[in-house]
């Protein structure tokens, strides 16, 4: 029961609370790239979402299994980054061969998932937060529920904005920039809800 309670607030937390891009700023790069159409928003999405579980999935044992008895702990950065790298080259080539519309729709933004800080702060997160295996994917798969929810619904505010007539100053990035500051601050108000749920 304790286990079922724990996962629920950290797939919250990770979803809405916390998210990634509008909470801790991680993988901007491709939020701002990428979003401008629903399906290359969707796609990259669920690319990182796919990325943060299979790279959690691998690095959690690797790290508790071979760095940890070996005492090279500080060598987990490079080792993530390693894994993460790998991963993105299977999701590419997946894409490349099944769904070739959403490889040509990511382009550049792909590859860049190897160098995406959410990918790479989720499983650092998880190592630091002291999860068990159950709980690190579970972050990792609400990090990444997160990131999509966040991708497709800006992706929608992006849409609303190239019909409107924006002063000449604040178009392209200004504008953007400033959607994406409310945005955040859209969230912000599911501060409590974990407290909410669960009183504290």
């Amino acid at each position: 029961m304790e286990l079922a309670k724990n996962l629920m607030i950290i797939l919250i937390t990770g979803i809405l609370t916390e998210n990634f891009i509008l909470c801790k700023f991680y993988g901007i790069c491709p939020f701002l790239g990428v979003s401008k159409t629903f399906s290359g928003a969707a796609g990259m999405g669920l690319a990182v979402t796919f990325v943060m579980v299979g790279a959690t999935a691998v690095t959690y044992p690797i790290y508790y299994g071979i760095l940890v008895p070996l005492n090279i702990t500080y060598l987990n950065t490079i080792c993530f980054i390693l894994i993460i790298a790998s991963f993105v080259q299977v999701v590419e080539m997946v894409l490349k061969k099944f769904v070739p519309p959403l490889y040509k729709a990511l382009g550049v933004y792909l590859p860049l998932i190897t160098t995406n800080c959410a990918v790479l702060g989720v499983t650092i997160i998880n190592i630091e937060s002291e999860y068990s295996f159950i709980e690190a994917l579970t972050n990792a798969f609400a990090g990444g529920l997160g990131f999509l929810l966040v991708m497709i619904i800006f992706s929608g505010v992006r849409g609303r904005i190239e019909k409107c007539n924006v002063p000449a100053a604040l178009s392209g990035t200004p504008i953007t920039l400033i959607a994406a500051s409310i945005t955040s601050l859209s969230f912000v108000g599911f501060g409590g809800i974990v407290d909410g749920i669960f009183g504290g």
